[in-house]
């Protein structure tokens, strides 16, 4: 529904309202407009409304959990979004998952792992749901909490895969390489054919400059995956480096051949290009670096407002 008419839409069911306050559905059917407009706050206002008129309309109930999800209100969110959890068929897996970060939000990491596991159909004391509420933390920016629950899960299950890359990359995340370095050799004596293990080792090995060390396994990562960019950005970053512009260039320009909006590849590319003198093409490369940071930029403003997080 276009803006035009979803506000038409509200002026008329605004007006019913007024008109006749007490139907029933009209305060629902207006916070479903305002809910489609993502106003949430005047969603929660009609939904509430409606909620008291008809308890047990399972819809009505959802989406004012949603909308307070949606607002970031994440306690006022839990009473609504546990109340429609039986009605929520097993394949559907939005509702724990959104339950889950309310709970963490909230405080509560048990019941956050309880929702987890109920999604992916384990035990809330495995390993895997340990695992889980880690990856969970660790999007939600709590990197401190989810080491504990990380090394909770691998005393449960040493073999558990990806526990100890997860670890990994939150010790490269805090800017202590060596850590990381011993976590992704950790990870890859149980897991060792998966290609993020070996990009993030050479990365490890790159902050640490043990480039030769680095460049192989950034090269076995490519063996395992010769699409996915991470290992050709670093290999053109060690070329500069190293002063060998030739194959920081060939890496650079492969990169961007897959994936053509890789800021950090243009970022380097124009530095290999003004190394090598070649300045038109280190201007080119330069300023679609700085579109593509503005573009970031203005991306990570809209996901830190609390009304457009999810």
């Amino acid at each position: 529904m276009g803006q035009g008419k979803q506000d038409e839409a509200i002026s008329l069911l605004e007006e019913s309202v007024r008109r006749e306050p007490k139907v029933a559905g009209l305060e629902a059917q207006l916070g479903k407009a305002y809910y489609q407009k993502r106003d949430f706050h005047q969603a929660v206002i009609h939904f509430e409304m409606a909620a008291r008129q008809q308890p047990e309309d399972g819809e009505t109930t959802q989406l004012l959990g949603l909308s307070f999800y949606s607002l970031g209100q994440w306690a006022k969110a839990i009473p609504y979004l546990e109340k429609v959890q039986s009605r929520i068929p097993e394949s559907e897996i939005d509702g724990p998952y959104l339950l889950g970060i309310c709970y963490l939000h909230t405080q509560q990491p048990q019941k956050a792992r309880g929702a987890l596991a109920r999604m992916f159909s384990v035990s809330p004391e495995s390993a895997m749901a340990h695992l889980m509420l880690a990856k969970m933390m660790v999007r939600e920016r709590n990197e401190e909490e989810a080491i504990p629950e990380l090394q909770r899960a691998i005393n449960i299950d040493p073999s558990l895969p990806m526990a100890h890359f997860l670890l990994g990359e939150i010790h490269l995340f805090k800017s202590n390489p060596q850590l990381a370095l011993e976590e992704f050799k950790k990870e890859l004596e149980v897991n060792p054919t998966v290609w993020l293990v070996y990009w993030r080792l050479g990365d490890a090995y790159a902050r640490l400059e043990k480039y030769e060390e680095a460049v192989k396994a950034l090269k076995q990562s490519i063996w395992l995956n010769e699409t996915f960019t991470g290992p050709y950005v670093l290999l053109g970053e060690i070329g500069l480096k190293k002063g060998d512009l030739e194959l920081a260039v060939g890496f650079l320009e492969r990169a961007l051949k897959l994936d053509p909006n890789n800021y950090y590849a243009h970022y380097f590319l124009g530095r290999a290009y003004q190394r090598m003198g070649r300045s038109e093409e280190a201007r080119q490369e330069i300023e679609r670096t700085q579109s593509l940071r503005m573009q970031k930029k203005q991306a990570d403003q809209e996901l830190l407002l609390p009304e457009k997080r999810r």
